[in-house]
C-alpha cells in the first residue's frame, strides 16, 4: 500500500468539516468514554442472568480496561502509517459490532470475550479523534472546539455508573451495549464521507517498539486490574507488574535509540509535553478512584438506587457540559496551563471537602459543595489538555502523541482503583456503612493529594510567552495545521 509522507498543509480548513469532524469525533470519544465505567453498576444484574463468580463479573469491567490501554499507542501508530481515517473507520467498526456481541452474549465467558474485542476497538479509534479534529479545525479555534470534546469525554467517564445504573434499573442491562449500536451505526458512514483522510512521519510501523509498549502495557495493567482482587504478594501479580516494568524500560532505552520508534523520547525533553502527561496521569488517577468508591458510598451507605446517586452525582458529572467549553475559550485567550492548574486544584480540594463531610448519614445539602467545586474542577481539565498535549509536539507525531497520553490516562485510572481499593481495605470495608465511610475517607485524602501534584505537574507547562518556540527537535512551530489528503 503506498504511503503519503507528511507534507504541510496549506489550505484552510472549512467551518462544516470542522463542525462534522467535532461531532463525530465526540460521539465515538464518548463511546469509548463511556464504556470505562457504565458496566459497574450492571453487575448484580449481569450476574443474575449470565452466572458467574466475583472473578468473573470483574473481568466484564477489566477486559475492557486491559485492551483499550495496551493498544491505544498501538492504534495510534498504526492510524499514522496507514492513514488516520481508515483506522478511525475500522476502530469504530469493530467497537459498533463488538458492542452488540455483548449485548447478545449466552454466557458470562463470551461477554468478558466481546468486552475485550470492544477495548480493541476503542483502542484504535480514541487516540484518532483528536489528531482527526485537529486536522479540521483552524489553530486559532483549537481550544474552544477542544473544550467540546473534552466536555463530552468528560462526561461519558464521569456518567458512566448513572447511565448504566439507570439502563439497568429500567430497562435491561443489555441496553448499556446496545446503545452503542445506533451510535456507531450512523458515525460510521459518516466518518467516511465527511473526514478529512491524514498520515503521520512516513516511515515503517516500528514493530519492536510496538511490541515492547503492548507487553509493558499489558503487564502493567494485568497487574494493577489484579492486585485488589488476588492480593499485591500474589506470584501472578508479582511477574505481572515486574515482566511490564521491565518491558517498559525496555520500550525506553529501545526508542531512546532507535531511528524512526514508536514514541520518540526526545518529546519528553519538552515541559510541555511531560508536564501535561504527568498532569494527566495523575488526574486520572484521583478521579477514577473517587468515581470508583462514591458510586458505591452513595449506593450502598446513603441507600439510593443506582439512578438516584446518578442523579445526585450530576452536579459533578454533568459539570463539564457546561463549563468547559467556556474553559476551553479561556484557554485560547490565556492559554492552557493556567485553566489546567486551576481546575485541578479545584478537583483536589472538591475531594478534601467530601473526605472531610462523608459520614453514614450525610446530608446532600452538605454534600453538594464538594460535588459542584470538583465538577468545574473537572471541566476547567478537560476542556485546555487536548489542546496542550497537540500543541507539544510536531503536527506528524500528534497521533501518537494523543496514544501516549491516552495511554498514561488509562493506566492512571486503572491505578488509581487499584491503590484507593487497597487504602480502602485497609482502612475500612464492607462490613457496615460505618466500615464503608472508615475506608472511604482516607482514600478520598489520598485522591486529592494525586490530584494537588497533578496540579503541580500543569504549573511546570510552559506559559504562552513560550508557546511559539519549536517542538524540540522538530525544526518547525510545535502547532501548524496537520498534513491532509483529499478524500
Amino acid at each position: 500500500m503506498p504511503h503519503k509522507t507528511a507534507a504541510p498543509d496549506t489550505t484552510t480548513p472549512s467551518r462544516a468539516g470542522a463542525v462534522w469532524a467535532l461531532v463525530i469525533t465526540s460521539v465515538a470519544g464518548f463511546m469509548a468514554a463511556l464504556d470505562n465505567l457504565v458496566v459497574t453498576t450492571a453487575l448484580p444484574s449481569i450476574r443474575q442472568d449470565l452466572g458467574g463468580a466475583l472473578d468473573d463479573l470483574e473481568w466484564t469491567v477489566s477486559a475492557y480496561t486491559l485492551t483499550f490501554a495496551v493498544l491505544l499507542m498501538t492504534g495510534a501508530a498504526l492510524g499514522d502509517r496507514f492513514g488516520r481515517r481508515r483506522l478511525f473507520v475500522a476502530g469504530l467498526a469493530v467497537f459498533t459490532g463488538a458492542s452488540a456481541a455483548a449485548a447478545l452474549a449466552p454466557g458470562i465467558g463470551s461477554l468478558i470475550a466481546a468486552r475485550a474485542v470492544q477495548g480493541v476497538g476503542a483502542a484504535v479509534m480514541m487516540p484518532l479523534t483528536l489528531t482527526l479534529l485537529t486536522a479540521a479545525v483552524p489553530a486559532a479555534r483549537r481550544g474552544t472546539v477542544y473544550g467540546i470534546w473534552g466536555a463530552v469525554n468528560g462526561l461519558a467517564v464521569a456518567s458512566g455508573p448513572l447511565i448504566g445504573g439507570s439502563l439497568t434499573e429500567h430497562v435491561s442491562w443489555q441496553w448499556i451495549f446496545w446503545l452503542n449500536v445506533p451510535l456507531g451505526l450512523i458515525a460510521l458512514p459518516l466518518a467516511r464521507l465527511r473526514l478529512t483522510e491524514s498520515y503521520g512521519a512516513g516511515t515503517r510501523l516500528d514493530v519492536p517498539g510496538t511490541l515492547l509498549a503492548s507487553g509493558g502495557l499489558f503487564g502493567i495493567v494485568y497487574g494493577l486490574v489484579r492486585g485488589p482482587a488476588d492480593g499485591w504478594t500474589d506470584p501472578v501479580v508479582l511477574t505481572a507488574l515486574t515482566a511490564g516494568g521491565a518491558l517498559l524500560v525496555g520500550f525506553v532505552l529501545y526508542s531512546s535509540r532507535a531511528a524512526a520508534p514508536m514514541l520518540p523520547m526526545r518529546l519528553f525533553r519538552s515541559r510541555a509535553f511531560s508536564g501535561i502527561n504527568a498532569a494527566s496521569l495523575l488526574m486520572f488517577v484521583g478521579m477514577f478512584g473517587s468515581i470508583f468508591l462514591l458510586s458505591q458510598y452513595m449506593q450502598g451507605v446513603l441507600g439510593y438506587s443506582p439512578t438516584e446517586a446518578g442523579l445526585r452525582m450530576l452536579p459533578w458529572t454533568g459539570m463539564p457540559m457546561l463549563v468547559a467549553p467556556v474553559a476551553g475559550i479561556l484557554s485560547d485567550r490565556i492559554g492552557g496551563r493556567p485553566v489546567v492548574a486551576a481546575g485541578l486544584f479545584l478537583q483536589a480540594a472538591g475531594l478534601g471537602y467530601m473526605a472531610r463531610v462523608a459520614t453514614t448519614d450525610a446530608s446532600y445539602a452538605v454534600q453538594l459543595p464538594a460535588l459542584i467545586i470538583s465538577g468545574v474542577g473537572m471541566a476547567l481539565y478537560f476542556a485546555p489538555a487536548a489542546d496542550l498535549v497537540m500543541s507539544s509536539v510536531r503536527p506528524q507525531e500528534q497521533g501518537v502523541a494523543s496514544g501516549a497520553n491516552n495511554a498514561l490516562r488509562e493506566v492512571g485510572g486503572a491505578l488509581g482503583i487499584a491503590v484507593m481499593a487497597s487504602i480502602f481495605s485497609a482502612q475500612g470495608g464492607y462490613d457496615s456503612a460505618q466500615s464503608f465511610v472508615d475506608g472511604l475517607r482516607p482514600a478520598l485524602v489520598t485522591g486529592s493529594a494525586v490530584v494537588a501534584l497533578a496540579a503541580v505537574a500543569a504549573l511546570l507547562i510552559p506559559g504562552r510567552r513560550g508557546a511559539g518556540r519549536l517542538a524540540p527537535g522538530s525544526g518547525q512551530p510545535s502547532t501548524p495545521v496537520l498534513e491532509t489528503t483529499s478524500r
